[in-house]
């Protein structure tokens, strides 16, 4: 048992990490990192031992999110200088670069962000994000894919245009 709350609290960093990627606020991030450590470790019990615990507490997140986005709230978002780019202080164009990122990564809808996020930033497979947000594998690889292709489209500054036709 000693081994698996260790296990949990190691993976604190990387929870930090996606949570502030997919919601874009400090304070909101550690909010979420700090309800879903609570959660998982009301049902450290129910964690299956040999499994990813870190999948499974990104699922834990993945539905707080969720609840959350859902929930109506008056939310204000206070950005900070190292929340938007911290580690590209360098130089101004670096600045901007990332800055153009976020607004881009924020301007997906929160369901292929969240997907883009898990294989781009966690390094997570197609079957891990699938089992980890409980959907269908194709679902995972087309959701990417939008995501991708709406991400170059905004950084290059082209404007999103859908391949998809409406049927009537």
């Amino acid at each position: 048992m000693q081994d698996d709350r260790e296990h949990l609290i190691a993976c604190i960093p990387r929870l930090r990490r996606y949570a502030r990627a997919l919601v874009g606020d400090r304070t909101r991030a550690d909010d979420l990192v700090q309800d879903t450590m609570e959660r998982g470790w009301k049902k450290l019990a129910s964690w299956q031992r040999g499994s990813d615990m870190r999948a499974w507490l990104f699922g834990i997140m993945h539905n707080l999110h969720v609840d959350q986005v859902r929930r109506p709230s008056i939310q204000t978002e206070v950005l900070d200088e190292d929340s938007l780019h911290p580690s590209v202080r360098e130089s101004h164009v670096g600045n901007l670069e990332m800055r153009d990122l976020e607004s881009a990564l924020h301007a997906l809808p929160a369901e292929q962000r969240e997907i883009l996020l898990l294989v781009a930033l966690e390094e997570m497979s197609y079957d891990e994000v699938a089992a980890t947000l409980g959907l269908p594998i194709g679902t995972v690889m087309s959701r990417l894919s939008r995501a991708r292709q709406k991400m170059r489209a905004l950084m290059e500054g082209r404007p999103l245009v859908s391949q998809l036709k409406v049927v009537k």
